[in-house]
């Protein structure tokens, strides 16, 4: 655990190289945040450099209310929301090399008894988790990524949606039961699309 606030204080007394001693402390947890509530590698690169390049900005106005991880992290996470707002987000799959695109691709139906973090956490098939992800409210992605991914306490997710922690159970309550819909309805609309005999309609080629 590095001592946040002497770094910081070393940074504002004009050692600036001290900054990326905090940067490379959370650059990955951030990256990692901005990538599930984004879904696009590329994206999640951008965001993540503009979160730290504010927090940066924002250091000399820091009142060490809170810890520089929680300031990060919900600036993060307004700089993810505000983007996905701004784009209207669209489904995307780039949380793992997907399949080619006219690739039919065995997707096993998801086991109920498993909770949302664990699916989240482990779930073999990525390309259906990033769909899933990706379809759901940006609230409900926060919230979800916020405490999986990132492993946050109730407190600690409080503090960065600033929002009491009452409010944190219900609509992580809420993300979690959406979340294994949205992943169970996948699961189920891919096993109906196997399940459609193909004819060959081309003379001599097994389709």
């Amino acid at each position: 655990m590095i001592d946040e606030r002497a770094i910081i204080e070393r940074v504002l007394a004009g050692e600036t190289d001290a900054y990326g001693l905090l940067v490379e402390e959370y650059q990955s947890r951030v990256y990692n945040l901005a990538l599930r509530m984004c879904g696009n590698p590329e994206d999640a690169c951008d965001l993540a450099q503009e979160a730290f390049f504010r927090a940066w900005r924002g250091l000399p106005g820091f009142q060490f209310d809170s810890a520089f991880s929680t300031w990060l992290f919900r600036l993060s996470s307004n700089i993810c929301l505000d983007f996905l707002r701004a784009k209207k987000r669209r489904p995307t799959v780039s949380l793992s090399s997907a399949a080619e695109e006219n690739e039919q691709t065995q997707i096993d139906l998801v086991d109920p008894s498993k909770s949302p973090e664990e699916l989240l956490l482990a779930a073999e098939d990525r390309q259906t988790l990033s769909r899933a992800m990706n379809e759901l409210p940006v609230e409900y992605r926060q919230i979800l990524t916020l405490r999986a991914v990132n492993d946050m306490s109730y407190t600690q997710i409080s503090e960065i949606l600033q929002i009491r922690e009452g409010t944190v159970k219900s609509r992580l309550s809420r993300a979690r039961l959406a979340l294994r819909n949205k992943l169970l309805q996948i699961g189920n609309n891919s096993e109906e699309a196997s399940s459609i005999p193909v004819e060959a309609s081309t003379e001599g080629r097994d389709l």
